[in-house]
């Protein structure tokens, strides 16, 4: 029995000498704290809440979507010049032997069908100059449509189509979309039809400088290689690694409901084809943009009024802010929301409507989903507090109004030409660098389908040597060519997607 005690008392002397001496090195124990992942539920993937199945069934999203997928086949024309001759070596370029020739182009993409009465939310770069638009849809059937509206900021367009009642998509609200969850995209690569392929969301509030042109490794993926050029760009994109191509611009991306979160738009791509990744504008801005280019003509766009810069670690230093996360007020315009409202230079906007905002992107989408006159909730971090302003948004020229497109077509002239123009604003002009001009909006039956090749999106800057700045102007320079009994009389503009001047001879009768 002593032994026994003995035995069990040096045994436990020599554990606390050893557990001591461990102490002493360093060397105490640690316990190891895994995180562990949940038990695998189909519930948590994508939103899903459709049958029970296994993870990486996509047949319900497919089958639910394809049906509100279109294919569209654009048809358009073009100038091109034609062999030189010597008339044109003697007389330069004035040389009247020298005439452009048009050339036919066809071109496709894919379009998503928004309401029963056949709208269709589709790229603008897929309509843009277009002549003529043919609608395939899932079952085969084709129709002929027009286009309603575009919006280069954003690239969304919308196009209508006649014929009973379609099958529309449902959205589905893009702030909810997660990082990591599984999205389908749905389109017409390669004039393929209904072609569904699977990937994950990649990142939100992307921006990748494509509207304004500022990547050329960027490149939109219509057919033609057409690009919208516009200073007024909101990009903010949903980036996924699903497979698309040139055929799935204006094509849906959706969740595993079958629901749209974006239109397909761009792809990072070296040459042109599918590389990895690929972009699409979130259902938000698409719902906010259609909508009022069916309600209004156009996109009823409100602004905050401030120059800003995206801060980071170095900014924050720079300009000495309490934080080193949000958007850095660098000026706020005169007449701008935001000098209304109170909000100050060295203020960094942080929450719009209760939503963070770290990035120039994500605010822009914030305040371009809202038009004039509404108001929205902006929170700042001024000197390390924070403040909330209610800001009622303005339009670019510092109006709360909304401004619809004033279309003229109400007289004889406009009628016998086929033709419907619309008066630029300003900041149009601006944007365009040009100082005057009406753009085209419909050309139908009439003289200048006849005698011209002009296309929808024209901006008519002269007829004859008539500068022309209102649909008014041009009705009396018309007008004018007629009362002298002259034969025909040049127009003379430029199309939105070219800074080269085009001129159409016009005959009058």
């Amino acid at each position: 029995m002593n032994n026994t005690v003995k035995t069990i008392g040096i045994a436990v002397l020599s554990s606390i000498a050893t557990i001591g001496g461990y102490k002493m090195l360093g060397f105490e124990g640690r316990d190891v704290i895994f995180s562990e992942a949940s038990k695998p539920s189909l519930n948590r993937l994508a939103n899903y809440d459709g049958p029970i199945g296994v993870p990486g069934d996509f047949t319900y999203a497919a089958e639910l979507s394809t049906p509100s997928v279109v294919h569209i086949k654009a048809k358009s024309s073009r100038s091109v010049s034609q062999q030189r001759t010597i008339f044109d070596d003697f007389f330069g370029e004035n040389s009247p032997f020298s005439q452009p020739r048009n050339q036919q182009q066809e071109s496709s993409g894919s379009g998503v069908i928004i309401t029963n009465d056949g709208y269709i939310a589709t790229n603008n770069h897929v309509i843009e100059g277009a002549t003529e638009l043919e609608v395939v849809t899932s079952d085969h059937k084709s129709y002929t449509a027009k286009i309603i509206g575009t919006d280069p900021s954003t690239d969304i367009a919308v196009i209508k189509i006649e014929g009973g009642k379609h099958p529309a998509m449902s959205f589905a609200n893009s702030d909810n979309v997660k990082v990591g969850e599984w999205v389908l995209a749905v389109g017409n690569p390669f004039n393929l039809e209904s072609t569904v392929t699977a990937g994950i969301v990649s990142a939100k509030g992307r921006s990748i400088g494509i509207l304004a042109e500022k990547q050329q490794m960027f490149r939109r993926y219509g057919d033609d290689g057409r690009q919208a050029k516009t200073s007024d760009a909101i990009e903010s994109f949903i980036q996924t690694d699903a497979a698309v191509n040139p055929g799935n611009s204006g094509g849906a991306l959706v969740n595993l409901k079958g629901e749209l979160i974006g239109i397909n738009t761009a792809i990072a791509s070296p040459n042109g084809a599918y590389a990895g990744y690929a972009f699409a504008v979130p259902s938000e801005i698409v719902k906010k943009v259609t909508a009022d280019i069916v309600k209004y003509g156009n996109v009823q766009r409100g602004y905050l009024g401030i120059n800003l810069v995206e801060l980071d670690g170095k900014r924050a230093d720079e300009f000495n802010t309490k934080t080193d996360e949000g958007i850095y007020v660098a000026d706020v315009l005169e007449n701008g929301a935001a000098r209304a409202a109170g909000i100050q230079k060295g203020d960094v906007i942080v929450k719009v409507d209760g939503m963070d905002t770290k990035s120039g992107p994500k605010l822009q989408e914030m305040i371009g989903r809202k038009r004039p006159g509404e108001s929205t909730k902006v929170t700042v971090n001024r000197n390390g507090s924070l403040k909330e302003f209610e800001v009622t948004l303005r339009n670019r020229d510092g109006g709360k109004d909304i401004v619809k497109n004033n279309i003229v077509s109400e007289n004889k002239i406009f009628d016998q030409l086929g033709i419907e123009l619309s008066e630029l604003s300003s900041a149009d002009k601006q944007r365009m660098g040009i100082q005057n001009g009406v753009i085209v909006k419909r050309i139908g039956e009439g003289d200048v389908a006849d005698y011209t090749q002009m296309r929808e999106g024209f901006v008519v800057m002269k007829v004859g040597d008539k500068r022309i700045n209102s649909a008014n102007d041009f009705k009396a320079a018309i007008k004018e060519v007629k009362e002298n009994g002259e034969e025909g009389v040049m127009i003379c503009g430029t199309y939105q997607s070219s800074a080269r001047t085009t001129c159409y001879g016009l005959s009058l009768e």
